[in-house]
């Protein structure tokens, strides 16, 4: 059993210095090279996807066909090597197809596979210069738009061959070409194309248990084998695959061609290629996130070394004859899910492909070119995705991406991406100087709404509104937006003044307090904490004074303490001095108008944690020795029931209540209800239902930094899933996890425990007898985990690195290892779990650290792994 170590420096020297071998010891037996059975088996599927798509890739470029081969050992064997994405594939990838074909048409092969080695130098060089990160500042609709018209490209070029024909060399004339085409069309190279087509649109989506055997079995392969195995069992007489002797490969040689033509067509190879790949290892490292173990195993990917391994590969392929390399979505996407856990999988599939070039070409010379194309072909439709297209719509970039795709298909890759960049720029700059500002009156208060970025080109505008504003009147400015300049700021700050002198009120909304007495800057709910902490521009932290007196009803003045939580600006109603002391008449002082967890302009809170403990109150509960103990809190919530802050009554919390309702209305609302409406349309989608505990502290879209529609969450105390059969009348979890799997479809359920909880430490308590309370008959679904942790027979549940810090913090780990295994015993669960439609996930987290651990290791006890800001995917 493998241990995950926390992704957290505790490799310190002294600990190194520890394990070395003592200086008379004899050496240590060196390391045995091993290749895990998970490499080898995602290895094979790998290679059965990149065998029939390297030798598409190339028919669609019209290189040789021994070219994709070369390309796939190399991406393979070169940049899996020395790559930095360990589980990137990279070979011929379709994104390159249009380039290469058109290098090919202008200047021959061998020039093409010189063009390859340049852009892999120049690859060389700005891995060199550290400037991967900056590649991926490329505009996402531009990057898709790219991707689009290429696959438009390969689509219309393919389809000649799907119907019998030869490709033309451009868009335009392929089409013009498609009606002749179609007039002539091959029966037996259409029928070879549409079984190609039908057997990889069917083949994943065959239901039931012998639908999850077949998928193991890549479909593209499924598709042209299939059309082989017809066209040979049938004797039809089409074009299939000639690969001629590797004797007479070309190899690379010296560019032949205008010395500005062939520098253009470098940098549009190196711009393609680095972009694809980058962009890939991304999104590998967006999939290695999502399994938990696989991540503290493989890390996050390097990409500067990616940038270097691609440029390498590029080198070995160009020189050897082969096509140009990228990474591979749909290789890597495969490698991910077939189980690999190092660069070995990416490596071992190199050398297959090298043995099938060698060994295999009797048997791939079988293969009708009507296949292949029909397979680039519908890799180059899937190239134009409808979830890109409603991505751009979205974010109103729309334009850029029709830009850059149309600009790709009639002109070609490199014209089509600086066409993109130009528009890109021009609607950013429209939208810097573009504002709306409308003025209306409501109920007698003037309303003033400025939308879009308020700078200097917007002041005249700005002016001119408000001074069609009655003297004397209230008016309410809503600044929508999350940019103002130094001349708006001023402007709005001098009317500002001006209108409240001559008697009038002014009220800024849609900006943090603070914010707008400190200077320019941000503005609405998209200010940060750092601004809060600092001010927008001055740069500098000070100290919050502490407000020493507030007015009680009988007029004594009682001292308090400012807030000194550590500034979390979406908090907004958080109330730090409910623990106020009550003056000698008995009542509870009443809250000022200043609420108490917002610094004064300009100011911050300090951020050390002991700074913002009020007089008298002690640790945290749930963050001591014996976590909620001293203080009597009630199981699951961390609430004081015997000692702390004394209820104030209805009036106060109605009060909070309002104000919080009020905030959200003023802030947030107006953020989200864009987001909110589409999903009152679309009705919720969430991909995981997540079970947690009601402690209050346990804030589930903070710890898991998501938003609206993203989680099922269900409540309860002590986050237990009582066992199918035990609900005793008591159906709401069964019920929730039913219709999360069944109906909403999740992908992953998480139970996720707590430091300090409650519900533990009263199992921990509980004694046999006693009054059968509700909170007892629920309690009793955790007696498994008590059970589970009494057990010596069992390992225990661990954290890596540390041990637990006491019997509570131990039964809240079992409790989640625990409450696995009931879920695993609820109908739906099981099915979902046979079908590989659903993951269980384990959390624990720590709530006076702020650390969230994950649960990588499920056998015995279990091993929670700690998570890390490393571990964020780019």
């Amino acid at each position: 059993m493998s241990a995950c170590v926390p992704t957290r420096a505790t490799d310190s020297h002294q600990d190194r210095t520890k394990r070395a071998p003592e200086p008379h010891s004899p050496p240590p037996p060196p390391r045995r090279f091993r290749i895990a059975g998970a490499d080898v088996s995602a290895s094979i599927a790998v290679f059965l996807i990149a065998l029939p798509l390297s030798l598409g890739i190339a028919l669609a470029t019209g290189a040789p066909l021994q070219a994709g081969l070369v390309a796939a050992a190399a991406g393979g064997l070169v940049a899996g090597r020395l790559g930095g994405c360990p589980l990137q594939v990279s070979g011929p990838a379709a994104g390159l197809t249009v380039v290469t074909a058109d290098l090919i048409h202008r200047y021959g092969w061998r020039t093409t596979c010189a063009v390859t080695v340049l852009a892999g130098l120049a690859q060389l060089a700005l891995g060199c210069l550290r400037v991967a990160r900056t590649a991926l500042a490329v505009s996402p609709a531009i990057v898709h738009g790219m991707l689009a018209g290429i696959g438009v490209t390969i689509a219309v070029a393919q389809l000649h061959i799907v119907l019998g024909g030869t490709p033309q060399s451009s868009v335009l004339a392929n089409l013009r070409a498609l009606p002749a085409q179609l007039a002539d069309v091959h029966p037996a190279d259409v029928a070879m194309s549409v079984l190609t087509l039908a057997l990889l649109l069917l083949w994943p989506r065959v239901p039931g248990r012998l639908g999850q055997l077949m998928r193991k079995i890549p479909a593209a392969l499924v598709a042209v084998a299939g059309a082989t195995l017809t066209a040979s069992l049938a004797g039809l007489s089409l074009a299939k695959v000639d690969l001629p002797s590797w004797s007479s490969h070309a190899l690379a040689g010296l560019p032949e061609g205008p010395a500005l033509g062939i520098a253009a067509a470098v940098l549009t190879t190196t711009l393609v290629c680095s972009v694809q790949s980058l962009l890939g290892a991304v999104a590998v490292d967006k999939l290695v996130a999502g399994q938990p173990g696989l991540s503290a195993r493989v890390g996050r990917s390097d990409l500067n070394r990616e940038l270097l391994g691609q440029g390498a590969a590029n080198i070995v392929s160009g020189a050897l004859g082969g096509l140009p390399v990228a990474g591979v979505a749909v290789r890597s996407s495969a490698n991910v899910q077939a189980g690999a856990v190092s660069r070995n999988s990416t490596m071992l599939h190199g050398v297959l492909v090298v043995v099938a070039a060698l060994l295999m070409v009797p048997v791939l010379e079988l293969i009708p070119l009507a296949s292949l194309a029909a397979l680039v072909m519908a890799v180059g439709i899937q190239m134009v995705s409808l979830n890109h297209i409603r991505t751009v719509t979205r974010h109103r970039e729309v334009l850029v991406y029709a830009v850059t795709t149309l600009g790709v298909v009639f002109l070609g890759v490199l014209e089509g991406v600086l066409l993109g960049v130009t528009v890109a720029v021009a609607v950013a700059l429209n939208r810097l100087a573009h504002t709306r500002i409308t003025h209306d009156e409501r109920e007698g208060v003037h309303h003033v709404h400025v939308r879009g970025q308020l700078t200097f080109l917007a002041v005249p505008r700005l002016s001119r509104t408000l001074h069609l504003v009655p003297q004397g009147t209230h008016v309410v400015v809503e600044l929508d937006g999350s940019f103002m300049d130094h001349a708006a700021y001023e402007s709005l700050q001098d009317w500002q003044n001006s209108h409240t002198a001559r008697g009038g009120t002014a009220e800024l909304t849609g900006r943090r307090t603070g914010v707008s007495d400190t200077g320019p800057g941000r503005t609405g709910s998209e200010a940060t904490p750092a601004d809060t902490a600092t001010g927008a521009t001055s740069g500098t932290t000070t100290e919050a004074p502490a407000r020493t007196t507030a007015d009680t009803p009988t007029g004594e003045p009682t001292t308090s303490t400012a807030c000194r939580c550590h500034p979390w600006t979406p908090w907004r109603n958080h109330q730090c001095d409910h623990r106020r002391s009550t003056p000698t008449g008995g009542h509870p002082a009443e809250p000022t108008d200043q609420p108490t967890d917002r610094p004064a302009p300009g100011t911050a809170e300090p951020s050390s944690p002991g700074a913002g403990t009020p007089p008298g109150t002690g640790a945290h509960p749930g963050t001591g020795p014996n976590p909620g103990a001293d203080t009597g809190t009630h199981p699951g919530t961390g609430t004081p029931t015997g000692t702390g802050t004394p209820r104030s009554g209805t009036s106060t919390a109605g009060s909070q209540l309002a104000r919080g309702i009020s905030a959200f209305q003023r802030d947030t609302a107006p953020l989200v209800r864009g987001e909110l409406a589409r999903l009152a349309k679309e009705g919720q989608r969430p991909s995981q239902l997540f079970l947690t505990c009601a402690d209050s502290r346990l804030v589930t879209s903070m710890i898991t930094s998501s938003g609206p529609g993203d989680l099922f969450v269900v409540r309860n105390v002590g986050n237990l899933v009582p066992p199918p059969g035990e609900e005793s009348g008591d159906d709401s979890v069964a019920a929730a996890i039913e219709y999360a799997v069944d109906v909403l479809r999740v992908r992953s359920i998480t139970v996720c425990g707590h430091s300090g909880c409650g519900a533990m430490q009263a199992l921990l308590n509980s004694e046999p007898g006693g009054a059968r309370t509700p909170l007892k008959r629920w309690l009793r679904h955790g007696v498994p985990s008590l059970e589970r942790m009494a057990d010596d027979g069992r390992p225990w549940a661990r954290l890596a690195g540390r041990a637990p810090a006491d019997a509570v913090e131990q039964l809240s780990l079992t409790n989640v290892v625990q409450q696995l295994e009931h879920l695993r015993g609820h109908e739906s669960v099981d099915r979902a779990l046979r079908e590989g439609a659903l993951e269980l996930h384990g959390m624990y987290f720590h709530v006076g650290e702020a650390q969230a651990y994950l649960l990588t290791e499920a056998d015995g006890g279990g091993l929670f792994d700690g998570v890390g800001v490393a571990d964020m995917s780019a």
